[in-house]
């Protein structure tokens, strides 16, 4: 079983990876390119299978039961092994690139439903029913516009 160092260096490149893969998708977003989302959203569901696997592995080693907070865990075994500076340095690149990666997941989400936004109101205004406007006839009764505007101004 690998050690808890070599175990945060391979969870920091995979969320660096992470990272890179959500400033592609955040680029793919202001674009308004949809093409690269499929391929990224694969990439991505890899990226987080390996990083559980990881963190599985971390949890044995800290002894964190099912269900526990690893990260709390990890914080207190850094506090009770002060001796493993390296270890110390990983960890808080680790937290930091997640830092990073949540922000940019947080953006990456905005610009989604921005889209959707924008897109139901394309859809609203493609697919709205012509208003029903009246006007009034020679009698005096009201009467439907027919959509013609020189017979309906007549």
């Amino acid at each position: 079983m690998a050690d808890l160092a070599s175990i945060t260096k391979q969870e920091i490149d995979l969320v660096s990876g992470f990272v890179a893969l959500l400033k592609k998708e955040c680029e793919a977003l202001k674009q308004a390119n949809v093409s690269p989302l499929a391929d990224l959203a694969m990439e991505k569901a890899q990226l987080i299978e390996q990083l559980n696997n990881l963190e599985r592995m971390r949890a044995t080693l800290l002894g964190v039961p099912d269900g526990q907070d690893i990260g709390a865990a990890m914080a207190r075994w850094l506090e009770s092994t002060p001796g493993q500076p390296g270890i110390a340095a990983n960890w808080k690149k680790l937290m930091d690139l997640a830092r990073e990666a949540k922000a940019l997941n947080n953006l990456n989400s905005s610009l989604v439903s921005m889209h959707l936004n924008q897109t139901s109101e394309l859809l609203s205004a493609l697919t709205l029913q012509p208003q029903k406007q009246s006007l009034y006839g020679s009698n005096g009764q009201a009467s439907q516009l027919t959509g013609s505007r020189i017979v309906d101004s007549a």
